[in-house]
């Protein structure tokens, strides 16, 4: 898969780095190993952080940062990182989908990155842009319905927006039907080193999805 990163971006964020992983995989309803590790790290989140300081984890405030430099609200949209940090901070404990979607909420956790994860097959044309929503533009996400996209940063195939940090869109969403994955880390400020972060994304997969036929592309905005 191509990436191509839109100027409205790359001027608000000029050292963006996006690693995406493609991936042969096997899906499953997620496995109490996965619940086990999901779980162990959200006691370790929960130890270390206070509400008020998830947002000041190198990764995220990054991601605010964007969101802000484009015109969004972080405190209405907040990045999908975020988010499941202050439910496990507030006690509210976090949902398990599959065991895709559950080891890329682990990776994203870990790492203080928002995390797209996309059923590849379900992608049209070879290329993402990742540019700013527009006024208007429809996208609906995972289990929030219309979401407003407008100044958020989106990643698009050529049917439309696919991802962004705050959700994913339903229709190229990862479901036991998934056998080709395609994971986009955003990076908008560093947290947990690139290569760390990369190297726990395929150690998830081997693990929890069998992966295989793993090809791994980095871009970086200059």
């Amino acid at each position: 898969m191509n990436l191509e990163i839109e100027e409205v971006v790359s001027n608000i964020a000029p050292g963006l780095q996006v690693i995406m992983i493609e991936a042969d995989v096997t899906n499953s309803p997620t496995t109490s190993q996965l619940k086990e590790e999901l779980e162990s790290l959200a006691a370790k989140i929960a130890a270390i952080y206070e509400l008020p300081d998830i947002n000041k984890r190198p990764g995220i405030a990054a991601t605010r940062a964007a969101y802000k430099a484009l015109g969004k609200e972080p405190n209405r949209y907040r990045p999908s990182c975020e988010a499941m940090c202050r439910r496990i901070v507030k006690g509210m404990g976090l949902y398990y989908i599959n065991n895709l979607v559950d080891l890329i909420n682990v990776l994203s956790i870990a790492s203080g990155y928002s995390i797209g994860g996309f059923d590849a097959d379900k992608i049209e044309g070879d290329t993402l842009r990742l540019g700013a929503g527009r006024e208007g533009e429809p996208f609906e996400g995972i289990g929030r319905g219309v979401l407003n996209i407008h100044c958020l940063p989106v990643y698009r195939d050529d049917a439309g927006g696919i991802g962004t940090p705050t959700s994913d869109n339903e229709r190229t969403k990862l479901d036991l039907d998934t056998t080709r994955l395609l994971m986009c880390i955003n990076i908008y400020g560093e947290e947990m080193s690139p290569a760390d972060t990369e190297a726990l994304a395929i150690d998830l997969l081997k693990r929890h999805a069998a992966a295989c036929n793993i090809k791994v592309t980095r871009h970086h905005v200059n």
